[in-house]
C-alpha cells in the first residue's frame, strides 16, 4: 500500500484567527494519525493572513508534542530565508525532543511576496546559494569533527531526513545529484510534474542516505459524501487563488454556490489546481488511481484548504478509505 501523508498550511478561515487555525491543525494531525497517515507536514509562508504556519519549526513542535507516532515535518522550510545553522539547531532540537519522527523538507522559494521576502532575507539573491546552503545544512547534521569551530547543538550527529521540494526542474536535478528524496508541489504548480519526476529518476545518484530514487507528489483533496458537496468545498480554494492573483490574499473564504470571477481568472485557478481530486469517495478513488498510475510516485501527500474543520476531517477520512482499497 502506497503511503499517504498530509500537507497542512494551518488555514485561517474567514471570521476565525490563527490560534483557532493552529488548534485545528493539531486536531487534524491527531485525526490522520489514527487513520494511518505516514507524515504530517507544515509549510512556511509569510505575510499571508490565511496561513498560520509562518513559524514552521514552532508549529511542528506543537503538533509533534500533541501526537505520538505520525512523522511531523516541514513541507517545507524555505531555506533562503534562514541561516543553515539556525535550521540545523531548530530541527536538531525537534529531533532531540521527538526522536525518529521529524522530517525536514527544503524549498528555495521565499514563500511570500517580494517586499516581505526582502524583509526576511535582507539579501534578496539568497536563493542563488541554495545548493551550497543545502550542503552546509547537511554538514551540521554530521558528527562534529575534532576541532570543528561551528557546530549545531543540538543537531550534530542526529538523523534528520532531508527532502528537497520543488515546483520546477531545479530541485529535481539537485535532489538527484545529492541522492535525496524529492517532493513535487503539484498541488499548485502542475506544469513540470512529470518532467521533474523523470529527470529526478534518470539522474539520481545513490548516496549514504538513499540508494534509489524516492519521489512524492502533492494532490489537492476535497472529498465529501457527494460530488456536488465536494465541488462546493472546492470553491473556497478557488476563491483564495483568485484573490491571490488579484493581489488581495486573505483568510480562507467560505464555500459559495458560484465563484465570482472572470473567465480568465477561473481558468488560471483551474490550471494551477489541475491536480485536484474532488467529490465522492468513488470519484476521489478514480482520480487518485489515475494520478498514481501517471506519476508512479513512492508516496502521495494530500492537502485540502477546506473552510469547515469538520468537513476537512471527513475529507481525510475518505482519503484513508480510498488508500485502503487501492492495494
Amino acid at each position: 500500500m502506497i503511503p499517504f501523508s498530509v500537507l497542512d498550511l494551518a488555514p485561517v478561515a474567514a471570521g476565525s484567527d490563527p490560534a483557532t487555525a493552529l488548534a485545528h491543525s493539531l486536531d487534524l494531525a491527531r485525526h490522520v494519525e489514527r487513520l494511518g497517515y505516514l507524515r504530517f507536514w507544515l509549510a512556511e509562508h509569510h505575510n499571508m493572513t490565511g496561513i498560520a504556519s509562518a513559524a514552521t519549526a514552532v508549529v511542528i513542535g506543537h503538533v509533534a508534542g500533541g501526537t505520538s507516532t505520525i512523522r511531523v515535518g516541514a513541507g517545507g522550510v524555505m531555506l533562503p530565508n534562514h541561516a543553515p545553522l539556525v535550521i540545523a539547531e531548530q530541527f536538531g532540537t525537534l529531533a532531540s525532543l521527538y526522536p525518529g519522527r521529524i522530517d525536514l523538507g527544503l524549498g528555495r522559494a521565499p514563500g511570500t511576496d517580494p517586499l516581505t521576502a526582502r524583509a526576511l532575507r535582507r539579501h534578496f539573491n539568497a536563493a542563488d546559494t541554495f545548493p551550497e546552503d543545502v550542503l552546509e545544512l547537511q554538514g551540521y547534521f554530521r558528527e562534529a569533527a575534532p576541532g570543528q569551530a561551528v557546530r549545531a547543538v543540538p543537531g550534530a550527529g542526529l538523523d534528520v531526513p532531508i527532502w528537497l521540494l520543488g515546483s520546477s526542474l531545479f530541485s529535481a536535478r539537485l535532489a538527484a545529484r545529492l541522492g535525496l528524496p524529492f517532493a513535487f508541489a503539484s498541488h499548485f504548480a502542475p506544469d513540470q510534474l512529470l518532467a521533474a519526476l523523470e529527470l529526478y529518476r534518470s539522474e539520481f545518484q545513490p548516496s549514504e542516505k538513499l540508494e534509489k530514487p524516492h519521489a512524492m507528489a502533492a494532490l489537492n483533496l476535497f472529498a465529501a459524501e457527494s460530488d456536488v458537496e465536494g465541488q462546493r468545498l472546492f470553491t473556497s480554494i478557488q476563491q483564495a487563488f483568485v484573490d491571490l492573483r488579484r493581489g488581495m490574499p486573505g483568510p480562507l473564504p467560505p464555500p459559495v454556490d458560484r465563484v465570482e470571477a472572470s473567465p480568465m481568472e477561473l481558468a488560471t485557478a483551474a490550471h494551477m489546481l489541475a491536480y485536484s481530486v474532488i467529490g465522492s469517495e468513488e470519484t476521489v478513488r478514480r482520480g487518485i488511481r489515475i494520478f498514481l498510475e501517471r506519476t508512479q510516485v513512492d508516496e502521495l501527500i494530500l492537502t485540502g484548504q477546506i473552510f469547515d474543520h469538520e468537513a476537512r476531517l471527513r475529507s481525510f477520512e475518505i482519503g484513508a478509505r480510498v488508500r485502503d482499497t487501492l492495494g
